[in-house]
């Protein structure tokens, strides 16, 4: 063994403190660094890569299964431009009933394509499985995870409108990148799913050898058509309307995810850089002694780059494996948030953060140990650990003359014996600051705009029940179906009726051309004001009279529009005049909606009916014995009245949250051990001076008081400085995530810190501090007298 190897061994042996600081910061700093590095994968073109991962269907095809046989679509693999097919699977579209606690008489749920599928992950648009199993027998069913506004495992799905009045119990939740069913059964069942009177249809999934553009994509289309029988062919959806709409509906979450991997990355590179500079530095004092008995600069800067090198080692490997484990439910939450199927760490993640972890711990040291090389050896062992004379005097001064605990004044005049290493401390609590504060104010943000997506401050909704029809777009509800036979003066006369009603709403839906746009946008049209009902407004204000419209940013960008001008709608060939008086934040629909008075459409469609009311309770009643009383009154009229605020947003902002509890709680760590290396070097360097004052009478208590105390400053300091920091990241952020869905968020969105809120945060800052001292004070309680006067 070499002299170099050994003084590598005994320096990673003897300063054991800094060495468990130096793996336990790599440890975090590479745990935050592979989910840091993982979630900027997965918001790197999330549906792009669950396509490719999961073998999309470029295109697929629909087919009626009176025109065309099993065989001859089979044979349709073999048009040109085909790359690969699966199929054909039998289809059928049907709407479930399902009970659901709480909820008298169960609700009907949306439309969905059920597949029968045999197997999920094979051929073309492979289906991930994202809890449960496949389907295995008939009387089985795999919801799509999302599809349905309940899906549960165990959860059993009705089918009353079929003969058998068949029912099929939720095994499995999966997830199709291509969107090409939102139910799977056994082939077997889907005779039996198939209403009187009609046929099940098929469904054929392509892989084109060209499909980058949509004229590529329909020249496949035209391929298939042309080798199967005519009128065989009843639908088609292409990959690239898919993809635009999973990008539309992921863009608001991508700079989320982006940003905490950005600030997780930095400040794993900030506090190794400073664990490893501080540790370097302390040591100058041995360098000196390295020095004199001969070793060359070039050795002692391998010395010491090799002792920060062996526990830094250490730390990486362990951070892979706790980043690599803690991605797992992170990547999970994130996958719901994107919609697609299981994630997971790229291995090249794995290999970049350990190269450039053990490539910033290698460069850093040596820096520091270079500039410490090229001391003199006098000088190197003149300075020492000890600071420059007169450092922190004024400070200690000043401290003295306060009405403090003497422990107390000592530890706050600490700082500024040492300002470049509080300095750095300093930086570690600002970080951990902001992110905390960005963390806050992202999810209070998302929180708020999940809430303006639902527009669901209802109490309880009224709606009519048609199982077999479609599910009524502006209901925003479960089960509210278009109005075919109920009265609505009856409907609303019962509303009336009931004790404890306080305001209601109805809502019809239509569709009309606009001048200026292209295709068909969705008309809601409201009885009675809806202000109230959860649409928030981004400017101008809420419809007031008929001949009024609010609509959502993309309408505007869409037609060039703005507030204060006027559009005209065709609805049934009758041209509508509407003055647009406010924009409002909604993502339905890719943003082409109106909503303007029912009265407004009086003249094209004089009959249009109420599809569902919107009841908010007075206060103190109950809304699930209000919701009773209602149904008693309601269900003779075909009408059902379901409780709850059943916006099928509240699990994306569930996943949210915990993403950003996770994410917030592993940035606040790495900040509370760069904190703690700071307290622990500090603390070696004056073992002497605290074992002076351990024989001048100090106890352990109030040696803890005088450690702890010296970080106050630093964490009132860092968190003042981070929280401001915190809410400009915010204030920047949020309006860049709406920009990159196409939106403009509202005030309330952004606004949404608090005075007090802000005080705490700041008080997070020390918080951060102290806990990073709480070790080091310890040990420096426990050190005997004797032992610390030995020490030089």
């Amino acid at each position: 063994m070499s002299a170099l190897d050994r003084v590598v061994r005994s320096g990673v042996g003897r300063r054991r403190v800094q060495t468990l600081v130096i793996g336990l910061t790599m440890m975090m700093a590479v745990t935050a660094a592979v989910l840091g590095g993982s979630l900027l994968v997965a918001s790197s073109a999330p549906f792009d890569h669950a396509f490719a991962r999961e073998h999309g269907a470029h295109l697929s095809v629909q087919f009626d299964a009176r025109r065309a046989t099993a065989a001859r679509l089979s044979a349709s693999a073999d048009a040109t431009g085909v790359a690969e097919a699966s199929g054909p699977f039998g289809t059928v579209t049907l709407t479930p009933h399902t009970e659901i606690e709480g909820v008298a008489g169960g609700i009907d749920g949306v439309p969905m394509t059920v597949v029968g599928r045999a197997e999920p992950h094979t051929g073309v648009d492979r289906v991930a499985l994202t809890e449960g199993r496949w389907v295995e027998r008939p009387g089985e069913i795999v919801v799509s995870d999302g599809s349905q506004p309940f899906p549960s495992l165990g959860r059993r799905l009705a089918f009353p409108g079929l003969p058998g009045g068949p029912t099929l119990k939720v095994v499995g939740l999966a997830r199709s990148a291509s969107r090409t069913g939102d139910a799977w059964v056994v082939p077997a069942q889907i005779a039996a799913l198939t209403p009187k009177g009609r046929s099940a249809g098929y469904e054929m999934l392509y892989r084109l050898t060209r499909a980058d553009t949509a004229a590529q994509v329909a020249a496949g289309r035209r391929a298939v058509t042309a080798v199967v029988p005519a009128g065989a062919v009843t639908g088609a959806q292409s990959w690239l309307t898919v993809k635009k709409t999973a990008d539309r509906e992921t863009a608001l979450f991508v700079p989320f995810l982006l940003a905490f991997g950005v600030l997780g990355l930095i400040m794993s590179v900030l506090i190794v850089g400073n664990v490893v500079a501080g540790t370097v530095g302390a040591g100058l004092r041995r360098i000196g002694i390295l020095k004199a008995i001969g070793f060359t600069p070039h050795q002692v800067v391998g010395a010491y780059v090799g002792q920060a090198l062996v526990p830094a080692a250490i730390g990486t490997a362990l951070g892979v494996v706790a980043g690599n484990l803690a991605a797992v439910p992170v990547l999970s939450e994130t996958a719901n948030v994107y919609g697609t199927g299981g994630l997971a760490v790229t291995p090249w993640v794995d290999l970049a953060v350990i190269a450039g972890a053990l490539g910033l711990v290698a460069v850093t040291a040596w820096a520091a140990a270079w500039r410490a090389g090229r001391l003199r050896t006098v000088d190197a062992l003149a300075v020492g650990r000890t600071a420059s004379p007169g450092r922190g005097r004024p400070a200690a001064r000043v401290s003295a003359l306060l009405p403090l605990p003497r422990p107390v004044g000592l530890g706050l005049a600490r700082p500024f014996a040492r300002p470049a290493r509080s300095a750095a401390m300093g930086a570690a609590v600002v970080f951990g600051a902001v992110a905390v504060t960005f963390a806050v104010g992202l999810s209070s943000s998302l929180a708020e705009v999940m809430a303006a997506r639902a527009h669901d401050a209802a109490d309880v909704t009224v709606g009519v029940r048609e199982p077999q029809g479609p599910a009524a777009p502006g209901a925003r509800s479960p089960g509210a179906a278009k109005a075919a036979t109920a009265d609505p003066a009856a409907i609303t006369a019962a509303i009336d009726s009931q004790p404890g009603t306080g305001k209601y709403y109805g809502v019809a839906t239509t569709q009309a051309t606009v001048s200026g746009a292209a295709g068909v946008v969705n008309v809601v049209a409201f009885a009675g004001d809806a202000s109230w009902g959860g649409y928030e407004m981004v400017s101008g204000r809420w419809i007031a009279r008929s001949g009024e419209a609010v609509v959502p940013t993309p309408f505007l960008t869409a037609t060039g529009t703005r507030v204060g001008d006027t559009v005209t709608m065709n609805d049934h060939g009758t041209a509508v005049t509407v003055r647009i008086v406010g924009e409002v934040l909604d993502t339905h629909h890719q943003g082409m909606e109106v909503f303007t008075d029912r009265a407004t459409l009086a003249a094209a469609e004089p009959d249009l009916q109420v599809e569902s009311h919107q009841i908010a309770v007075r206060s103190g009643t109950d809304v699930a014995a209000y919701a009773t009383r209602l149904n008693a009154v309601l269900r003779p009229l075909g009408v059902t009245a379901e409780t709850g605020r059943a916006g099928d947003n509240s699990s994306t902002v569930t996943v949210l949250n915990s993403l950003t509890a996770v994410l917030t709680l592993m940035l606040v760590a790495v900040a509370g051990l760069g904190v703690l290396n700071g307290v622990v070097l500090d603390t070696r360097e004056r073992v002497r001076d605290l074992g002076i004052h351990k024989a001048l009478g100090m106890t352990p208590r109030q040696t803890v008081a005088m450690v702890v105390t010296s970080v106050v400053v630093t964490g009132l300091v860092g968190g003042a400085l981070g929280v401001p920091l915190g809410v400009a990241l915010h204030g920047w952020v949020m309006p860049a995530m709406g920009h990159s869905a196409g939106l403009e968020l509202p005030a309330s969105v952004i606004a949404v810190y608090r005075t007090p809120e802000l005080i705490l945060l700041a008080l997070g800052g020390l918080l951060i501090a102290v806990l990073g001292a709480l070790l080091p004070a310890g040990w420096a309680a426990r050190t005997r007298t004797a032992t610390a006067l030995r020490t030089e």
